[in-house]
């Protein structure tokens, strides 16, 4: 297990800026997963703590080893760092069998043949391929090359292992079988673990800790249930899968427990304040689809509102709804459970819903958020 120290981590390519100064801690033994779209700079900030790139400015330490100093023109390349990778592409050698190639990085060390080999059983037990040793790796699957992948980056027992998008080429099934794997290896290798993934729910289920992007900067780090419960920012909230984003203007607070008066409209929906608000203060309410109700009993008071479904898609086990309250589109996910077979909300139907306050978040509102709440807003209108 490794820890890691980041400091004044600045990438750029040019004139452009990739990372703006980053400083992170990252726990010996902990698995952090860095989230974020293409171009936050997750990617980037990986591949300079691997040493394969170059950072502008800044200074990396792993463990009692200073592998970039750039004030003392210190940089360790990334064969010199005792780390693994594993890459998306999985980047084995084609022209190797599945045991060479997890036997590559000992060769590198220089490990003893027997030695070796027993490294290598042990890890193609660990990932339960001790029968492909002598198969090349071209005839094997995408889920199989990958966890040839895993097993080598964890042969030669590093403190730390990168992974960079490893799963994005497998299908839905495999992809959330081989993330176990990951974790599972993880724990039972006592390695430090950073993950970069644009896949939230991959991030959520994997991680101890995880690190939202955005232009090169960290925008939220916290456990898992924080980001996914509390996001601090509307841009967290929509990348942690928010539905819901809506401006408005705080109207009251009470330990915590905020009520928005939602922009151009008469609706007033209560949320949890992850931020600091007061009364007058501009803000953002979000709230996930799954967090609306049909309510017919009025059992939560402020936030409950009625609207006409525009669109609905059933989906078996729930049915999502395009629903227009006062005006604006906001998304709804109804379990059918909770539904009789002749109650499935269809186009056209007025109900009335309520939003769930304990799970809705209410945020401190920057001006630099109105072109993004545009775009949020189109996107419910367009999604399906």
């Amino acid at each position: 297990m490794t820890e890691v120290l980041v400091s004044g981590l600045t990438k750029r390519y040019g004139s452009k800026s990739a990372l703006h100064g980053l400083d992170l801690h990252i726990g010996s033994g902990e698995f952090v997963t860095l989230l974020g779209p293409s171009g936050c700079g997750k990617t980037t900030t990986l591949r300079c703590l691997a040493g394969l790139e170059r950072p502008t400015t800044g200074r990396i330490t792993m463990g009692d080893r200073v592998v970039v100093d750039t004030d003392r023109r210190t940089f360790v390349p990334a064969d010199k760092r005792r780390v693994g990778m594993v890459f998306q592409s999985y980047a084995l050698w084609p022209h190797m069998s599945v045991a060479e190639n997890v036997a590559y990085p000992l060769k590198v060390a220089r490990l003893g043949a027997q030695d070796r080999q027993n490294r290598v059983r042990e890890m193609l037990d660990a990932v339960g391929l001790a029968e492909f040793e002598k198969r090349p790796v071209t005839a094997l699957s995408g889920g199989q090359q990958q966890r040839v992948a895993l097993a080598r980056a964890l042969a030669a027992r590093p403190g730390i292992i990168f992974y960079d998008e490893p799963l994005s080429n497998l299908d839905s099934k495999l992809r959330y079988q081989m993330g176990q794997q990951v974790r599972a290896l993880h724990n039972q290798f006592e390695t430090t673990s950073v993950y970069v993934t644009h896949d939230q729910e991959e991030a959520i289920t994997l991680s101890d800790r995880i690190i939202v992007m955005s232009q090169g900067e960290i925008v939220q780090d916290g456990a898992p249930a924080e980001l996914y419960d509390r996001p601090r920012s509307a841009y967290v909230a929509d990348f942690m899968g928010f539905q819901n984003i809506l401006p408005g203007e705080v109207i009251a607070v009470d330990d915590g427990v905020a009520d928005i008066r939602i922009d151009n409209t008469s609706l007033v929906i209560a949320g949890t304040a992850t931020t600091g608000v007061a009364v007058g203060d501009r803000a953002d309410l979000a709230f996930r689809a799954a967090h609306v109700r049909i309510d017919d009993r009025g059992g939560f008071g402020v936030g409950r509102f009625t609207g006409v479904v525009e669109r609905t898609t059933y989906l078996g086990s729930a049915v999502n709804l395009l629903v227009r309250a006062d005006g604006i589109p906001l998304r709804v996910r109804v379990e059918t459970s909770d539904l009789s077979a002749d109650a499935v909300p269809r186009a056209g139907d007025e109900l009335a819903f309520a939003v769930n306050p304990a799970r809705a978040v209410v945020i401190s509102r920057e001006p630099s958020e109105d072109a993004f709440l545009t775009t949020a807003t189109d996107a419910i209108v367009a999604a399906r």
